[in-house]
Parts: structure tokens; sequence; C-alpha cells
């Protein structure tokens, strides 16, 4: 592409991206005697007047928020051929997708930078916008580490919001509601993509691909979790709120070891729910059999385990495998500590995988002793021992069509009883 001398009145130096609908060039402003990004529509796309009109668009709600988070819109034009174009802030410290390139972040600073992220977010949903697309590459720095929300080609009028019928966002930041046509979204969209922002800063992956962190704050983990909760009601109700929570932990003090792992939490979509306790005869005595919503997969338990359990199914993508939603059951005494390796909580997993030739990523259980791998029958064993330097463990197995891990507390291993007591129908 030909780098143009000027656009407007702006001289251009060089072109700092392209996407599908425009690129956006490097340019001083001569006037005020300072640089300037101007976003220019892509010439492919300047007969549409779809895209042209959210193009146009875009530089109002831009202008229309005004806020130190957000990129600011200075000025607006037509080239010589008729497209449209913007001049707005220009970040000099790049985008957090750049950033990124160079693995994890401290906590520290990818806390902040979260905080930073929702309080723009929050303005712009006080100036009654919904984003729909935050990304890594749609959050700039600047050159005093200060954060700016741009791109906002997709963002739409919350009044409107129950309204969208066309699935929009990116992949392993975007909530679930986002990817079901007509469903309706509303701000805990947004909210869900910033807490998918904070996981990739501190695990170095989207949440979608199961990215790990040991020693992460007790308190930091359960934002985390909380903002990434499928069901929209389970999340923070606001931008705003979700800041408040997290910037409350930068005075926290880390407490032990904790793992921030997506296959350790499974996604699971359903909120947790007391298992009825019916004491079971012959083989499964003393143990508590649970199913999940779709009765595709049962389990017996130890009677002691059978407290709470999840079971509207899970997404296999977090093991990377090809997504999409299969059946699935978490059981334990405790969901909201079992996920720790240096809690006293056991728990079983199990859901079905779907039909492909991948191999799963099993969770790296760091920490821990691994043991040599084991069949038991046609199921292969994966075990590790002494996690946290206690006596926790972890069983990870994988049958034909099934996966499954369980935590167990003690000297005594239950893999093989529990996996005899496994139910596929």
């Amino acid at each position: 592409m030909p780098v143009p001398s000027v656009i407007g009145r702006y001289r251009i130096r060089e072109r700092l991206g392209s996407g599908a609908f425009a690129t956006v060039w490097l340019a001083d402003d001569d006037a005020l005697d300072s640089l300037v990004a101007v976003k220019v529509l892509a010439e492919n796309w300047s007969d549409h007047a779809d895209v042209r009109s959210r193009f146009t668009q875009e530089a109002q709600v831009m202008r229309r928020a005004d806020s130190d988070r957000l990129v600011r819109v200075f000025d607006v034009g037509e080239l010589p051929d008729g497209r449209p174009y913007f001049v707005m802030t220009y970040a000099s410290g790049g985008t957090l997708a750049e950033k990124l390139r160079n693995g994890r972040l401290p906590t520290g600073d990818a806390v902040r930078i979260a905080v930073e992220i929702a309080r723009g977010v929050a303005t712009l949903h006080a100036a009654g916008v919904i984003h729909r697309d935050l990304k890594p590459s749609n959050i700039l720095l600047d050159e005093d580490g200060g954060t700016l929300i741009a791109d906002l080609g997709l963002a739409k009028a919350i009044a409107h919001a129950s309204g969208f019928t066309v699935v929009a966002g990116s992949p392993g930041y975007m909530a679930p509601e986002q990817a079901v046509p007509g469903g309706g979204i509303d701000v805990r969209a947004d909210v869900y993509a910033i807490g998918a922002l904070l996981y990739h800063m501190l695990t170095g992956a989207p949440p979608a691909k199961a990215g790990v962190r040991t020693s992460v704050r007790p308190a930091v983990d359960a934002v985390v979790a909380k903002a990434l909760k499928p069901r929209p009601a389970d999340r923070f109700p606001s931008a705003d709120a979700f800041a408040t929570s997290l910037a409350s932990t930068m005075d926290s003090k880390p407490r032990g070891r904790r793992i921030l792992r997506a296959a350790a939490v499974l996604a699971m979509a359903a909120a947790a729910a007391l298992v009825p306790a019916a004491a079971a005869a012959g083989p499964d005595a003393g143990l508590t059999r649970v199913a999940d919503a779709s009765g595709r997969v049962s389990v017996a338990v130890p009677a002691a385990w059978a407290k709470e359990f999840r079971d509207a199914g899970w997404e296999p993508a977090v093991l990377r495998l090809p997504p999409g939603q299969q059946p699935a059951v978490l059981v334990g005494p405790d969901l909201s500590t079992w996920d720790d390796p240096a809690s006293r909580t056991p728990g079983l997993f199990a859901g079905l995988l779907p039909a492909t030739g991948t191999a799963p990523a099993l969770p790296d259980h760091r920490g821990c002793v691994q043991q040599p791998e084991r069949r038991s029958g046609e199921a292969r064993v994966f075990r590790w021992t002494r996690c946290a330097g206690g006596d926790v463990s972890y069983s990870e197995v994988l049958l034909p069509g099934v996966y499954v891990q369980i935590k167990q507390i003690g000297a005594v291993d239950r893999t093989d009883r529990l996996l005899s007591r496994l139910r596929i129908r």
C-alpha cells in the first residue's frame, strides 16, 4: 500500500496498522505541533453504505464519550476520492497485543492495566455504549504507562442491545452470549472481555488456551473467575464494580500458592447446587451418584464429596481441543476452593470429549511430583502427588471420548474405584 504524503492538513509519516475495514497512519499535525493517528476507511469498502455508516459512527461515539481513558477524536474529513477519515490520539507505547508478545505481565502491572481498562469501559457505558470487541490489539498504551481503549467499530448503543442479531466480537475474549444471534447482551459482555484480558495478561494466553500462572493472589483469582462466569447474572454487574473489586486487591497480601488455570476451572456453566445424599447400596455403598443435566455423564463419589455440583457442561477448548459445549459434571464438598492445590478440598470432574484426533493438553500440575503413566483398562492414568508440599494429589485420566480429573487428599488412591463407577450414556 503506497504511503500518502498528506491526509487533509496532516503530514503522513508511516503506517501504524491495517485491518479489514481501515488503515491507521501516524501523522504530524503541524498546526498544533503534535503527533496524531489518522484512520482512513479502506478503498474497497468506500461504496458500502453500512460499513461507511459504522465508520463515521465510531468517530461520533469516541467524540461523545470524551475520556482520558478512551482514544479521542480531534477532526474528521474526506479524501479527494470520497473516503472518510478521522484524526485521533496517538499512543506511543503501542498496543497491549504487542506488549503480550513477550509473555505474561507481572501481576501488579496486569492488575493496574485491567483496572484502567475497566474504568475506561465504565465511561463508555455511561455514554450509553457497549464496546463488544475488547481485545489486546484494541488497548493502546502511552509512554507513561497509561491505557487507552480504541476501535469502537463494533460498539453499539446499550438501548439497542436486546435486538442484536449478528454475532460480533473476537474469539477468546467475547462473552458466550455474544455467540448467540438475537440472544441480547448488556454491559456484562464487556465485563467478561475485561476478565479475559486480565487472564491473558496473567497467564500469557486467553482463557480458551488454558494458560497457567502460579502464585496468583487468591483475591485476584476470585475477581478473574467472577468476571469470566458463563452466565451474565453471575458476573460483576458493571465495569465499574469490576474495577472497584480489582483495585481493592492491590493492597492484598499473597497467601500461599495459587494456580490460575482454565483447565482447572473447566468453564462450567451452572451455579453450585446441593446433591441429594441418598445412601447407595451394593457396590456403590458409601458413594453418592450424580449426573449431568443431559443425563449422559454420571459417577458415584464418596458421600462426603457430594455437597456441591455443576452439571451444565464444559468447553473442551480449555484443553486445546476444538471448541463446542460438551456434557460434563463437577462434584466436590466446596467448589469455590477445590481447584486450589493448596486447599484440602477433593473433587471429581468428568466431561465428554469432541470426536477429533487431537490429543488434549492436560493441565500442568507444577509443584507436584509426577508419577509414571499407567493403564487401567481402557484408561490412561496420569498422576501427580505431594502437591503444594502436602498430601494433595491429582489424577488426570483419558478414556475413549472422556476426560476425568480427580483431586484427592491423603495416601489412599481411589482413582480406579471412581473410574469403575463412571457411566457414559
